[in-house]
């Protein structure tokens, strides 16, 4: 019986991966790039910070700095906005009577200031969030995950991880855990190739929270 459900954040609970390539594509409208937001998809689970090394040197970004001050900027003015729970999420948990955890790459202010803002405050408390900052390693490594199996004396084997990412479906393998995919986010567009997660070891990718609910009773 599956006791433990750890959940990535962005684009498992909250659709922010797809505000996350608006704002890239914003951004890169102001000097004639022609980007669609699609363009940015595939960096979905890495850290933002890591996302715009690639970037800087992808297209020869010399003042970094700036760089990064100006995404964060629109990526906190796109989210102010219309930030919005992937859907289902609210309806799964609401009716799931397990042990809810979050293991993110994102930083914990951002990840409870996002739980307040689309009202999940309550059901995931500061001491269940996990993030990147909190460990050495972020994903890919297993790190994050291991600290919530870890803190919380979870026994594995009722215990599953859901996650959008390879980044993140591979952290969660490496730590010994059976990860479900999900893609019901909006970054998962329909000529997105689900493979990649199961390429990362996925057990399973499901494309709506439904489903995903059905999986786990049975196991």
């Amino acid at each position: 019986m599956i006791k433990n459900l750890i959940f990535d954040f962005d684009g498992v609970i909250v659709d922010s991966e797809v505000l996350a390539s608006k704002a890239f594509a914003k951004y890169f409208s102001k000097f004639d790039y022609t980007i669609k937001e699609e363009q940015f998809y595939k960096y979905a689970g890495n850290k933002t910070v890591d996302v715009i090394n690639l970037l800087s040197t992808k297209y020869n970004i010399e003042d970094k700095e700036k760089f990064a001050n100006d995404i964060f900027n629109i990526v906190s003015e796109v989210y102010s906005k219309d930030l919005k729970l992937v859907d289902g999420v609210n309806n799964f948990i609401n009716k799931s009577a397990r042990n809810h955890f979050i293991g993110s790459n994102s930083n914990k202010d951002r990840i409870l200031d996002g739980l307040k803002f689309v009202g999940l405050d309550k059901i995931f408390l500061s001491d269940r969030v996990y993030s990147f900052d909190m460990v050495e390693k972020p994903k890919p490594d297993p790190d994050i995950y291991l600290k919530v199996l870890n803190d919380n004396s979870l026994n594995i084997e009722e215990t599953i991880i859901i996650e959008d990412s390879g980044v993140g479906v591979k952290a969660g393998v490496s730590a010994g855990a059976r990860v479900f995919g999900l893609t019901a986010g909006k970054h998962w567009h329909t000529n997105r190739d689900k493979n990649e997660l199961f390429d990362n070891g996925a057990l399973n990718v499901f494309s709506d929270y439904e489903s995903l609910s059905r999986a786990i009773e049975e196991l």
